[in-house]
């Protein structure tokens, strides 16, 4: 049988490379100094090599430090997760982090917090706002519980919970071209400049996709980086846009001066869905998360 590090030892090793000292890496432990230089030296001893480069004097890991770093995030996120699933507790009591993407948080959370705080009044919930692909990074690593976010976008190792459709809408200034119009299609949009959120955005790779840009070349250069942001370029002149419902249902297009115009069907569309870790323990609890955010789309 193959020796193991102890998950003791991946914690020390692991505060030690978020502290990048010995000292505040104990002290987070709440341990001595020498009780985790002991622990790092030990596994050190039983991996057969070396993780701290102790001939440098500011931090730094080998690169065999490193690829035990990458693993022993995941290592670590599975023992919590296994922790948590053998515990004898109600669903939503204490502590759950949930990361949300920017094109939701302001729209959804706010609607659906008192029915949550009602609902799971010893719930502890803590928002984390992130890009998707920064969200995914932390759903695996077992830093947030579980995510908000807009399909379709690829995780591995993740289970997901349809919350509901967000459709798009045209959005433009008065003076637009087709700001008369009582709806508009996808075909509409060909010859007129568009504005996008810039790269990194899901938002804008669902609008791309759903309303078939990703061949033209008539969205703008210069892209937004708030859906807030790109309302008021929209609303300057510099282009159209493209927004999703539940921010049309905010009063966003309105209270920007922009015209908000349906789509005809096929409505171009994203879905909202909360995703989770398989196998984390954290199913039940995004199955009740879930059912009480579909009120929102009612």
């Amino acid at each position: 049988m193959t020796p193991l590090p102890t998950l003791r030892q991946l914690q020390f090793f692991m505060a030690l490379v978020r502290r990048q000292s010995f000292s505040k890496a104990a002290d987070e432990c709440l341990v001595s100094q020498s009780t985790l230089s002991s622990a790092i030296k030990e596994m050190e001893g039983l991996l057969d090599q070396q993780l701290v480069d102790r001939s440098t004097r500011s931090f730094a890991l080998t690169p065999a430090g490193e690829l035990v770093a990458e693993r022993a995030v995941v290592i670590l996120a599975s023992a919590e997760d296994m922790v948590r699933a053998a515990r004898d507790r109600r669903p939503l009591e204490g502590a759950f982090h949930l990361g949300i993407i920017p094109t939701i948080a302001p729209f959804m959370i706010p609607a659906v917090a008192a029915q949550l705080r009602q609902a799971y009044p010893k719930l502890e919930l803590y928002l984390r706002e992130d890009l998707t692909v920064a969200l995914a990074e932390q759903l695996a690593a077992g830093l947030i519980d579980a995510a908000l976010l807009a399909f379709p976008y690829e995780i591995p190792g993740i289970e997901i919970e349809e919350i509901g459709i967000d459709p798009f809408w045209f959005a433009c200034d008065p003076d637009h071209a087709l700001a008369k119009r009582k709806s508009v299609t996808t075909d509409d949009l060909k010859g007129h400049e568009i504005l996008l959120l810039e790269d990194g955005h899901c938002l804008k790779e669902h609008a791309v996709d759903a309303c078939h840009l990703a061949d033209r070349n008539h969205t703008a250069a210069y892209g937004g980086t708030s859906l807030l942001t790109l309302a008021q370029m929209t609303r300057a002149g510099l282009g159209a846009t493209l927004l999703p419902q539940m921010a049309i249902k905010d009063g966003l297009a309105k209270n920007s001066g922009l015209i908000a115009i349906p789509f005809d069907k096929p409505v171009p569309r994203r879905k909202i869905g909360i995703a989770w870790r398989r196998g984390s323990g954290r199913r039940d609890e995004a199955h009740a998360i879930a059912k009480i955010m579909k009120q929102y789309f009612d």
